[in-house]
């Protein structure tokens, strides 16, 4: 970040985060299931395909107000190994990018919807069939890459794949990412490959509109849950809100809401912990209400009054002595309740109470195609598909159940770059 200023740089603790701790945390969150040959690439070009992206002209910014915690020796303390975000978050690295290909001579086509993809008699691939307002048309290439998500905006596909209920889930992002790039590979014999049945989906506003919203963006995410308990509406606690800091956590708690009555949750917060709750849940379109008793918090968000007085009651008396510190598993944590909380456990003691009421919003989905340590697709018979790369989302065997935080914008980047570089080698080698 070369625009840090000397103060800001005084102002930082970043700690370290090794290959060897992103590769424990990768494995672990995810079983051990994760392909290692993707996880040793994804791990191994991280650093390297951030300071392309950077010499390319993306900008970066620390994740002041999302990462870090201001402690007593007044420095920002960054944790979970997540530091910087680019310049305007996800809506001003898709500006970048499209500014900076733009420039450099590439053609982007909106509205224009790839339908299927073109084989030659050899079985190459030698361009897509798009359907554009004019109609349909077959756009010629030398290579293609698939980068065009998962099916998290498929209401039939998540039914059928994730299960019950799925269907009926917020889409936190654009409601265009619906399969077709996973369709049109598995058509012509793609390996399916990864975690079909799993997603990344989190807690999300309850009333927070069907799709994302471009203004809004990611804002009606609810993150700090660590800091408080969560209920269903029968005023009971159903998951450990202290398990593990909340990068490796809230990627499968959208799951656990899922499964409560009405699909629905609450984060419950009091006077002590407000003012370290992340941006988002300060909106103005948000899903919340604030009372002096729990009685009366109960009340206006739909819980079950007596539930959810007695769900506190319990909790407060079950918190242990001990050190409370966001920045770090503190080991703060309950005994002698179910679910137990492990850390960061703080009573809720101190109005005014908030509660902010919540949903599972999906993110994206695990399930793909299998790529080698090229980014080329492969075929039921792990044979390179010729012409044919794929990188993102639709990219199997990464995730399975959970992801780290982060994780899935630095695969993007690293496996796009890697599937470019890959179809570029090959397309000059061919001519």
């Amino acid at each position: 970040i070369p625009d840090l200023s000397d103060a800001e740089k005084l102002q930082m603790e970043v700690g370290t985060y090794t290959a060897d701790q992103f590769y424990d945390d990768l494995m672990r969150v995810t079983d051990y299931r994760t392909d290692s040959d993707l996880a040793d690439i994804l791990i191994r070009e991280s650093q390297p395909t951030m300071r392309w992206m950077r010499q390319k002209g993306v900008r970066f910014v620390p994740l002041w107000g999302r990462q870090a915690f201001k402690l007593e020796d007044g420095k920002f303390h960054f944790w979970g190994g997540l530091v910087l975000e680019p310049i305007g978050a996800g809506v001003g690295l898709i500006d970048a990018l499209i500014d900076i290909s733009e420039a450099e001579g590439v053609e982007v086509r909106y509205e224009t919807m790839a339908a299927q993809l073109v084989q030659d008699e050899r079985g190459r691939i030698v361009g897509v069939r798009a359907k554009t307002k004019a109609g349909y048309e077959n756009i010629p290439a030398k290579a293609v890459v698939l980068a065009c998500g998962g099916f998290e905006a498929n209401s039939e596909m998540r039914a059928r794949y994730l299960g019950p209920n799925w269907d009926l889930v917020k889409v936190r992002g654009t409601q265009y990412n619906t399969g077709e790039g996973i369709q049109m590979a598995l058509d012509i014999g793609a390996q399916p490959c990864g975690h079909w049945s799993g997603c990344h989906a989190v807690a999300w506003d309850l009333n927070a509109p069907p799709y994302g919203d471009r203004k809004i963006t990611d804002l009606f995410q609810k993150h700090s849950y660590p800091f408080g308990i969560i209920v269903n509406l029968d005023g009971q606690r159903f998951v450990d809100e202290g398990a593990d800091i909340r990068n490796y956590t809230y990627a499968k708690y959208g799951r656990e809401i899922l499964r409560q009555p009405k699909m629905t949750a609450v984060q419950i917060f009091d006077a002590k912990v407000t003012h370290l709750l992340r941006d988002e849940y300060r909106i103005r379109e948000v899903t919340k209400a604030t009372a002096n008793t729990i009685e009366e918090l109960g009340e206006r968000l739909g819980i079950d009054r007596e539930g959810l007085a007695t769900t506190v009651r319990e909790f407060n008396a079950a918190v242990q002595p001990g050190s409370f510190n966001p920045t770090i598993k503190d080991g703060k944590r309950t005994v002698g309740i179910h679910p137990p909380k492990a850390n960061w456990a703080l009573p809720i003691d101190t109005p005014p109470f908030v509660g902010h009421a919540v949903t599972c919003g999906i993110t994206f989905t695990f399930g793909g195609l299998r790529i080698n340590t090229r980014g080329q697709v492969l075929d039921t018979m792990d044979q390179p598909i010729a012409g044919l790369y794929a990188a993102g989302e639709l990219v199997g065997g990464l995730f399975f159940d959970n992801y780290p935080g982060g994780t899935g914008l630095t695969a993007g980047a690293v496996f796009g770059r890697l599937a470019g570089g890959s179809a570029g080698e090959d397309v000059k080698r061919s001519a």
